[in-house]
């Protein structure tokens, strides 16, 4: 659907338009629209693009999404496309935001997200100085939007690690914690994958040759550029946390096996002396002189628990039971 679409002058708003009267302020001099769509339908696509002119290829990928984040140029046209990452139910929710950028016109289309750029048409309408530099400066605004909203998942992945570090040496469920230490390392790679492309596409948008859109506007891009670097080195410090804990959880399941193991050895130990001692006295062999002996029986009984209580007294001393 239409969600906002507005024109603007000298940094100031002109009016809420329709969508059949953006022909009408398009080619007013210093004058753009800036329109924004929620998963709009096939015919409001086709609206703006004949509104706009816009190319056909951009256009398939506002209408089917699934892009990779990138940074276009169509003729005198930039397409912007990148992911909205959004933590709901301690899932992530990856949607989609391409920006249609012309020389009088910024057009945003959101899919499969739930919050939208209200905030970010505020804040340009709150700066008119700035938003003299036209769509360039929008689309930078809607950008840092964008980039801003990582960091809180980013604190959410890391909160998250902490709690589950937490949990590797209070609990003993090796299981669930594997479990839990893969499903944030998946988080992580799909926060990855919204960040990382983002970083080669900035830095189209400043230094040496930059789109017309964009001129004048590199301190602001370059801005957004060490937001996505020092986010993708906060991700990558994060993936190797992960890949650390899982590790170490892994040689503690291993260092709890091996203390079963040893007590298991020393139990069997413990037991093997007197089922020894009993066998040999169980064979009934007819020339056993202990078997006609008075005090045969408590000896051997005494030497069984002697031996066992010296087995017991090495293996606690050796921390094995």
């Amino acid at each position: 659907m239409l969600v906002n679409c507005a024109a603007y002058q000298h940094g100031r708003k002109l009016a809420d338009i329709r969508a059949d009267e953006i022909g009408s302020y398009i080619d007013r001099p210093d004058c753009f629209v800036w329109v924004a769509m929620f998963e709009p339908t096939e015919a409001e696509l086709a609206t703006i693009q004949r509104a706009f002119s816009l190319h056909e290829l951009p256009m398939e990928d506002a209408r089917k999404g699934h892009q990779r984040p990138k940074v276009e140029e169509y003729g005198d046209s930039l397409v912007v496309a990148m992911h909205v990452v959004e933590l709901a139910d301690n899932e992530l929710n990856v949607g989609e935001v391409i920006v249609f950028v012309g020389r009088n016109y910024v057009l945003s289309v959101r899919l499969r997200t739930a919050k939208g750029f209200a905030a970010v048409r505020a804040r340009c309408e709150r700066e008119p100085a700035l938003l003299q530099h036209g769509p360039g400066y929008v689309l930078y605004a809607i950008m840092d939007n964008i980039v801003d909203r990582y960091f809180p998942v980013l604190d959410a992945l890391e909160t998250q690690l902490d709690e589950i570090e937490q949990r590797i040496f209070a609990t003993q469920d090796s299981r669930q914690t594997i479990e839990s230490l893969y499903s944030l390392k998946q988080r992580l790679v799909t926060l990855k994958h919204a960040t990382g492309p983002l970083v080669e596409a900035t830095g189209k948008l400043y230094g040496g040759r930059v789109p017309q859109q964009c001129a004048g506007l590199a301190e602001y891009y370059r801005d957004v550029m060490d937001h996505l670097t020092r986010l993708n080195q906060s991700i990558d410090s994060l993936r190797e946390m992960v890949t650390t804990a899982i590790s170490v959880n892994l040689s503690l399941l291993t260092i709890q096996e091996s203390e079963v193991t040893k007590r298991l050895a020393s139990y069997a130990a413990l037991v093997a002396v007197p089922t020894m001692i009993a066998g040999v006295y169980g064979m009934n062999f007819a020339h056993m002189p202990e078997l006609d002996w008075q005090l045969g029986y408590p000896l051997a009984v005494s030497t069984m628990v002697a031996i066992d209580c010296y087995l017991f007294y090495r293996f606690r001393k050796a921390k094995w039971l």
